[in-house]
């Protein structure tokens, strides 16, 4: 990258990576471009969906290829093998080889590949490519952590004891090595502290935000329950999504993969958010494991943004806290709805679940890295550096 000459006194040049899959990894960037641009700074995104492609254009010839140098090739023949393997069912041992290796082919494209000489700040929004802040040199890096990896594969039974402490490991000198660090959710930041022993010296709150929608539900009766978002990980529980389906006969169920026909969900295929409207609640179920109880759901603000209360998992701590959230067990399910279906009592939960999600907005969910590049800027300045130095 080239000096800028109308770039402003204030503004730093940020790379960004992450992925951008179509889902809640593709919206968290955008926002993070997006609050960043209108601040003045330079922000380039780096999607790396298809890093190991010819072209990061999905659809086109190119996108089918390998990318043309040996560590492209090899990490093309691994997402190969990766999906032959999760078909056929692999093996642990095999299949936490190839996770290994598709990071360890990550880091190496990454290194080869960015050009950090006149970057300020080096951003990562995926744990497979966070490989790459440990090569920044200089550059101030920030590793904005979707949720615990190693313990998430654990949960998802992906991970052998042995392979969960190795991965962990590697995650935490991750944690530890980067200037800044933040979870998209700051409960994610206890429990890392907790259960990774970390020390937590460079944390950084910076919660999930929203949009608050100008189309916002309404009541209705009777009341429609809505589940919007992916149906591919093991995490989401769709046994008990099952179970609360056949138990309530307005419960819809939108997003992907298709799930397994004999669940028996009333499955309505993919949806933008914008259907959230029509309905009266939102959904959420997830596994009871410790990550999970510490979790977060990305689809949770969606609900709020669209004023819908949302009906959570009791066991999902501090969820509660979110207003117009609406604690469930899978016994009282039933009740919980019915108790909120009212016209006024459905009202009232939905004023505080778009309260909440004006609290949410992403122009106040972000602040703190706004902060912290004002303070750099200014103690660059305090030093008589200028605004493309790297001071540590």
């Amino acid at each position: 990258m080239g000096q800028d000459s109308s770039r402003p006194n204030t503004g730093q040049r940020i790379v960004l990576i992450c992925q951008m899959d179509g889902f809640a990894n593709g919206i968290r960037p955008v926002e993070l471009a997006r609050f960043l641009r209108d601040r003045g700074h330079e922000v380039q995104i780096v999607d790396t969906y298809l890093l190991s492609r010819a072209s990061p254009q999905a659809g086109t010839l190119r996108s089918l290829l390998p990318r043309s140098q040996p560590a492209g090739y090899a990490l093309y023949a691994v997402e190969a093998i990766g999906k032959v393997t999760r078909r056929l069912g692999a093996r642990r041992r095999l299949s936490f080889a190839l996770l290994l290796a598709d990071y360890s082919l990550r880091r190496r494209i990454l290194r080869s590949s960015l050009s950090l000489a006149d970057v300020d700040l080096l951003i990562c929004e995926t744990p497979y490519d966070s490989g790459a802040l440990l090569d920044a040199g200089s550059v101030l890096t920030w590793y904005d952590c979707p949720t615990p990896w190693a313990d998430e594969l654990l949960y998802e039974n992906r991970l052998t004891p042995r392979q969960h402490r190795r991965l962990r490991r590697l995650e935490s000198n991750v944690f530890e090595a980067v200037d800044y660090l933040s979870f998209h959710w700051d409960s994610y930041a206890g429990y890392a502290k907790k259960y990774y022993g970390i020390t937590g010296h460079n944390m950084v709150t910076m919660n999930w935000g929203c949009r608050p929608s100008k189309d916002r539900a309404h009541h209705a009766a009777p009341a429609r329950v809505i589940y919007l978002g992916s149906l591919s990980s093991r995490f989401i529980d769709l046994p008990l999504l099952a179970r609360l389906s056949r138990a309530y006969p307005h419960l819809d169920v939108y997003g992907s993969p298709p799930p397994d026909p004999s669940l028996g969900l009333r499955y309505l295929g993919y949806a933008s958010p914008g259907i959230l409207r029509d309905y009266q609640f939102g959904l959420i179920t997830c596994t009871n494991d410790p990550l999970r109880r510490d979790g977060f759901s990305a689809k949770h603000l969606e609900y709020l943004a669209a004023g819908l209360p949302v009906l959570v998992p009791a066991w999902r701590r501090r969820a509660a806290d979110l207003g117009g959230s609406l604690p469930y067990e899978e016994e009282s399910f039933l009740g919980v709805v019915a108790d909120h279906s009212g016209k006024q009592a459905w009202q009232g939960a939905s004023d505080d679940a778009f309260a909440q999600a004006q609290r949410l907005r992403w122009e106040r969910t972000l602040e703190p890295l706004e902060s912290v590049l004002v303070s750099r800027n200014k103690d660059m300045s305090a030093e008589g550096g200028s605004g493309s130095d790297v001071i540590h």
